[in-house]
């Protein structure tokens, strides 16, 4: 059986290192505003996931999350350090997986860069709570599945495809390396 892809008229795949990969990326988790964030990541085993938001995406493409230092996510970092985060900015576009190594620190002037006053709901005495760790997650390589113009221009194309018996697709993936 074809692949779908041997259907489409376009080139569909682009990969993208370097600058064009950061922007990618931000553009993406920005899009999405959350993410999954993955541990315990062993094959053929259950891994373990939670939501989470990063705080900041960094120039060199480093995502940064504060966390409890008594959180399983926590525990789980320290027993190994590969993460996958896994973003969905919308129902049919805008998606991005990223595997990476996570590291826990206790940095106080990034935990002041990070703080926002919402967070109090998780850490009860601020942001000078003695629980609160910052995760740095720094991607090692990735993948994401996009528009090339938009929604718009994506949904037009799907209805004359449908309507036409054709393949006419907007999307366009690859991998992404910093």
């Amino acid at each position: 059986m074809d692949s779908i892809n041997k259907n489409q008229p376009e080139d569909n795949f682009e990969n993208l290192v370097g600058k064009e990969a950061l922007e990618k990326i931000k553009e993406l988790a920005d899009k999405a505003k959350g993410c999954f964030l993955c541990t315990k990541i062993v094959t053929g085993e259950a891994f373990a996931t939670r939501p989470m938001a990063p705080e900041k995406i960094d120039d060199a493409g480093n995502l940064w999350f504060l966390s409890s230092s008594d959180s399983n996510k926590n525990k789980e970092i320290e027993a190994d350090a590969a993460v996958q985060l896994l973003f969905q900015g919308s129902s049919y576009s805008n998606f991005l997986t990223l595997y990476g190594k996570a590291t826990i620190s206790r940095d106080k002037e990034k935990i002041k860069e990070l703080w926002d006053p919402t967070m109090k709901t998780w850490f009860t005495e601020g942001e000078d709570d003695p629980r609160i760790t910052v995760i740095k997650v720094t991607p090692t390589e990735g993948y994401y599945w996009d528009t090339k113009h938009g929604m718009a221009v994506a949904t037009v194309k799907r209805l004359i495809g449908a309507a036409v018996g054709q393949t006419y697709d907007d999307s366009i993936e690859g991998e992404v390396k910093l």
